[in-house]
């Protein structure tokens, strides 16, 4: 455990999801998540695809990943994730977040995914319920965690280079697929791209900026009412 000087241990909802429509206003139709606590215990895990955006062809032609539809079904079919209206996933969200005392919320690029909990639920209910996540979250940036500890580690700016993993600027790049490369030592990972199995590797990544630095700072701001 990386924060054993904290004397109750802290759980957090790793999420991930998956979209339609466009970049601006992106419409959640795979949302996956884990409970953890900060040692890496995981308490819960779930792959959930949103019935009212996945039902929808003309939503899902524009979808990003649409060439995995298939494999959706057959996962949805071996039961592998479960089909679930948005209405009844929100209520299972705050249920299980009150159930494991859940105040923290993690993402890579969080503003993303949240701006895709936001925008399903306004398109959803007309603009009558605004927020997915419940008053009071906090967010945590995995994406501003990892700029802050391996922006200072030689040896990911030297993977980073040797692999050609650079911004236009020649700057070391922070995406999740990058960063587990280098966690896991496998330059040849390639990120699924599918809600649940993402958040996999985003949780190594957390666990990963704590083992540096504890209390490195990845805080961006509270859920509004």
């Amino acid at each position: 455990c990386y924060r054993k000087e904290v004397k109750q241990k802290m759980n957090y909802l790793i999420f991930d999801t998956e979209t339609t429509n466009d970049i601006e206003s992106p419409l959640c139709y795979d949302l996956g998540f884990s409970i953890i606590d900060e040692c890496g215990k995981m308490f819960f895990q779930g792959s959930y695809v949103v019935a009212d955006i996945f039902l929808n062809q003309e939503l899902m032609s524009s979808a990003f990943f649409k060439d995995k539809i298939p494999q959706y079904w057959e996962d949805i079919k071996h039961k592998k994730r479960i089909l679930i209206t948005w209405q009844h996933l929100k209520s299972l969200v705050y249920d299980i977040m009150i159930q494991y005392n859940v105040t923290y919320v993690i993402a890579h690029n969080i503003r993303f995914d949240y701006k895709s909990t936001t925008t399903t639920q306004r398109y959803l209910t007309c603009s009558k319920w605004r927020y997915f996540f419940p008053y009071g979250t906090h967010f945590i940036d995995t994406l501003k965690m990892a700029r802050n500890v391996f922006s200072k580690d030689e040896k990911y700016i030297d993977f980073c280079t040797q692999h050609n993993f650079l911004t236009q600027h020649k700057k070391p790049r922070y995406t999740a697929e990058i960063l587990y490369k280098y966690i896991s030592n496998d330059v040849e990972f390639v990120e699924s791209h599918t809600g649940l199995e993402d958040v996999k590797i985003e949780t190594e990544i957390f666990l990963k900026c704590l083992q540096f630095l504890p209390f490195t700072e990845g805080l961006l701001w509270e859920a509004s009412p």
